[in-house]
């Protein structure tokens, strides 16, 4: 773990997004006063998840949907975990005849999708939900009892990047169960892991570490549980058949020290899932 990001985790949930918006600051700054900031693009400090690079990160992403999951004009789409519209602003451009929900645990990143996104694309949804996570939050509402607030079979494709490497196992059970029943029969989820083997005994292990040892998954921190997890290939494949779902394609990401980037479309290893 980096000097940096264990500094970050020492941080009370309610400092953390107020060190990355001081830590950002003098960039963010610098971009208000030259214009050079996007108009389809927060402030730096702003996005909570993942790297400063929110454009071309998003349109990576929307990419890696139409590969993998086979993302149509017409789908209607749920993004769990939608942070602050990273993958949502380049979907404005693909699901033209379609729909998108997405909705989040973080309620700046939800008004900033509202203000931003849904004024001009009315097709697209955001929802905030207190939902606790020692990451980002102290809201009381646990995970593992959230029931999606959405129908039975509502969704051709589902996707979450960075969401199940940010919770707890029992959390993770209770996410894929709700995820068969809002989508559709022979729907797709596109998600991502930090998975490993137990027989390679941490040979995956490269840029993200997970010192602490439990039954079918590691964590980076034990006094953070849901900075970040990694989770054994043989937990998931018992989580997903209990869910009633099917992994029909797992690629390797980046993350790993023997996995080249060029090789790779993702940092974290990619699921795809099915309903069966």
């Amino acid at each position: 773990m980096s000097t940096l990001r264990s500094y970050y985790y020492k941080l009370p949930a309610s400092l953390r997004l107020i060190g990355r918006k001081i830590y950002y600051s003098p960039l963010d700054f610098y971009e208000g006063l030259t214009g050079k900031r996007s108009k389809n693009e927060p402030k730096k400090g702003d996005i909570y998840v993942g790297r400063s690079d929110f454009l071309s990160h998003g349109i990576r992403q929307a990419n890696i949907l139409k590969k993998y999951i086979d993302l149509k004009s017409t789908d209607h789409v749920l993004d769990i975990g939608c942070g602050i519209g990273r993958t949502a602003v380049p979907l404005t451009e693909i699901l033209i005849d379609g729909s998108y929900d997405g909705f989040d645990t973080v309620e700046k990143g939800i008004k900033w999708c509202q203000k931003n996104i849904r004024k001009k694309h009315p097709h697209f949804r955001f929802k905030f939900f207190p939902i606790h996570n020692d990451l980002y939050n102290s809201y009381s509402r646990k995970a593992e009892s959230f029931t999606f607030l959405y129908g039975k079979n509502m969704f051709d494709k589902v996707f979450l990047f960075s969401v199940f490497t940010h919770m707890q196992v029992i959390e993770i059970r209770r996410y894929l169960h709700e995820i068969n029943r809002v989508m559709k029969n022979e729907g797709l989820c596109l998600s991502t892991f930090f998975l490993y083997d137990d027989t390679n005994k941490g040979e995956e292990d490269g840029t993200m570490n997970f010192p602490h040892v439990y039954n079918g998954y590691k964590l980076m921190n034990d006094k953070v549980t849901s900075a970040n997890i990694a989770i054994s290939v043989s937990l998931l494949n018992e989580m997903v058949a209990d869910a009633g779902l099917t992994i029909v394609k797992i690629k390797e990401g980046y993350w790993r020290k023997n996995v080249k980037k060029e090789d790779a479309d993702e940092f974290q290893d990619i699921v795809v899932l099915k309903k069966i």
